[in-house]
Parts: structure tokens; C-alpha cells; sequence
């Protein structure tokens, strides 16, 4: 797979400051969580036996083509790693080398004092990771598959439940998702979820300078553009899911292709805010850290019920204490570049 089709194929499937906290309105029905009468569970999900066809099966095509020389021999080992690259490029894009400026004072206006940090290129899947996906995960045994978690959270695991006591998100039934919101965002899950997910899929969760730079697009080029939306500099509730907006609630995750990033990454405004691997290090004006009680993690993009417009930005930071399962944040997953071992692979068959 060329570079150049990161970035340049189309995608299928799929004035307050940051002193005033991000307001999470009592939300409408959250994918569906809020009217028992309009839920229908999804149906289980049926794997192969057959262990390299079951991991397609999955999803998880990062973990075949990071081992294609293990299963080159398997049968229909050629086939279905040939599949698993053509997934997984119409899945992620290239975000280009850039650079990007984070805030570091509570008040989180961009201008000093800030942190310069140069971004390397890297892969970001084009979507948010939908319900439809994580079912998988959870389908797969992936709360009671201990690798996937730090130690520190094994105690907390039994908390991760949804709203009948099951292992899953906290808006799910019975450790199934709304068959109605399987190509939405999957929300009320907390960092080490995301991250477990991650884990899982053979991928890793974006750093915030990283997510900055996919939203921003500042790339190294003669021209130094720093868009404050992915689309450009204005404000447009027509590209993206925010209160302003009117929804309400979470839409599908190919919804609002005109509020894609030039990579035709889509949604990183609105809709959900999105989980970052980065902690949440803030301070005063003074420089001095300001330490809360418990980890808290960044949060970035806005979701459908953010009412300031400040805060739909691609500068705006937040954070979120780590094992919260807020109703509003999903993430999206990263890969670094080096690890795309498929690009030049597939090249070469």
C-alpha cells in the first residue's frame, strides 16, 4: 500500500475558556440507553475455530499483520492476511509530520506559556470505535483477559459492568449493545477500557499532541496553517455533532463526511469526545502542577451535547478522571508508523 493512499483515498463505511468546565447536560437517549422499549440486543457474535480466521473476524487485523510471516503458511494464511491489509488501510489514515502547541495553565488558552512538541507521522483510524465494534471485544472475553489491563485496575474490573450487573459498557444490557446504535460511537466506557480495546486490537490510543495534529492539520509546509477545525477556521454546526447542532444525541460514525479533515478522518469534532493515551498535567499561572485526587486523562473534540463552541476546537483541552464512563467520550485507535509493517509488505507482494 502506497503512502499517498492514506492520504489521499476517500474513506468508505465508515466566550468562555477552559476555566469554565466542560457542561454535560443531562443527556437524551445516550445510543439508545434511556428507552427500555426501543432497545433490541445484538445478536452474539459467532468466531471460526479456526484461530487466524477467527482474529479476522475480530477485527483485529493489526495483530495478523504484525505476524504475517507466522501465518504465510497457514491455510488461507495469503488470503486472509491479503484482506487484512485492504481492511485496515480502508480503515486508517496517514496524519503527516506537524508540530502543535499545548497548553499547560488551567485556564487553556492558547498563547504562553505553552509546550511546542513536534508530532512524527503515525496512522488514526478514520472513525471512532463504533458499539459494533467493541462487542467483539466483549464477545471475545476481553473484560476477563487480564493482559490487556494494569495491574493497579484488576480490583476495579468487577465495577466495569453495564446497566445489568454484565461485563460492558455502562448504556449496555445483558453485555449487549443497542442493535439499533451498532455503527454509533461506543461511550460509557472509561480509559482503561479504551485502552484495553486498544490492547486488544493490536493498536494504542492517540497521544493528545497527536489527536491535536490530526484536528489541526499543522503540517511542515511553506504555507504553516493552524486550522482551529479540521475543515478550516470557522465554526459550522452543519460539519459536525455538537448542542448547537440539534441531534441530541450520538449519530453514526461516517455521518458529517463534510466535516472530514483533509485525510478524510471524520468526527474529530462533536459527536463524542475521544479518550487520549496523555494524563492530564495542568498548572497554575504560577507554573506550579496542580494535582487532582484522582488520574485524570485528556479528553478532546467536543461531543453532540457540548454547548460552548469554544470548546469544539482542535486546541481545546479537558480532562476526564480515567476509570469515569461518561455518556459523551469514546476514542478512536493509533498506530504508529514503524508498526504499519503492512504498508511496505503488501508493496511487495
Amino acid at each position: 500500500m502506497a503512502l499517498g493512499g492514506l492520504f489521499t483515498r476517500k474513506k468508505n463505511a465508515v466566550v468562555p475558556s477552559a476555566r469554565t468546565p466542560v457542561v454535560e447536560f443531562e443527556p437524551r437517549p445516550v445510543n439508545g440507553a434511556a428507552k427500555a422499549e426501543a432497545y433490541q440486543p445484538a445478536p452474539y457474535s459467532s468466531f471460526d475455530s479456526d484461530p487466524l480466521a477467527r482474529i479476522l473476524q475480530q477485527g483485529r487485523q493489526a495483530i495478523i499483520l504484525r505476524e504475517e510471516t507466522k501465518w504465510r503458511t497457514h491455510p488461507n494464511g495469503e488470503s486472509i492476511i491479503r484482506q487484512a491489509a485492504e481492511e485496515i488501510e480502508q480503515r486508517m489514515a496517514l496524519v503527516p509530520a506537524g508540530s502543535v502547541a499545548l497548553a499547560r495553565t488551567l485556564d487553556g488558552e492558547t498563547g504562553p506559556p505553552e509546550e511546542d512538541i513536534m508530532v512524527e507521522p503515525f496512522l488514526l483510524d478514520v472513525h471512532t470505535v463504533t458499539n459494533g465494534r467493541f462487542q467483539k471485544f466483549v464477545d471475545s472475553g476481553g473484560y476477563d483477559s487480564l493482559e490487556y489491563w494494569p495491574e493497579e485496575i484488576w480490583p476495579h474490573l468487577i465495577e466495569l459492568k453495564d446497566l445489568t450487573g454484565q461485563p460492558g459498557p455502562r448504556f449496555w444490557r445483558q453485555g449487549r449493545c443497542n442493535v439499533l446504535f451498532l455503527d454509533h460511537p461506543v461511550v460509557g466506557i472509561s480509559w482503561y477500557e479504551a485502552q484495553a480495546f486498544a490492547l486488544w486490537v493490536g493498536q494504542r490510543l492517540p497521544t493528545e499532541a497527536e489527536w491535536q495534529m490530526a484536528a489541526s492539520w499543522h503540517i511542515h509546509s511553506s504555507t504553516d496553517m493552524l486550522r482551529r477545525f479540521p475543515w478550516g477556521d470557522a465554526l459550522d454546526n452543519q460539519r459536525c455533532n455538537i448542542w448547537s447542532s440539534k441531534q441530541g444525541t450520538t449519530v453514526p460514525v461516517n455521518s458529517y463526511p463534510n466535516g472530514a479533515a483533509p485525510n478524510h478522518v471524520l468526527q474529530l469534532i462533536g459527536n463524542v469526545w475521544e479518550w487520549t493515551d496523555s494524563e492530564y498535567n495542568i498548572g497554575d499561572e504560577g507554573g506550579r502542577p496542580i494535582v487532582g485526587e484522582m488520574p485524570m486523562h485528556v479528553v478532546r473534540g467536543g461531543a453532540f451535547d457540548t454547548y460552548f463552541e469554544i470548546q469544539a476546537t482542535s486546541h481545546f483541552r479537558t480532562g476526564q478522571i480515567a476509570l469515569a464512563r461518561p455518556h459523551n467520550v469514546g476514542f478512536r485507535c493509533a498506530t504508529n508508523l514503524a508498526d504499519a509493517t503492512w504498508i511496505t509488505s503488501t508493496e511487495s507482494h
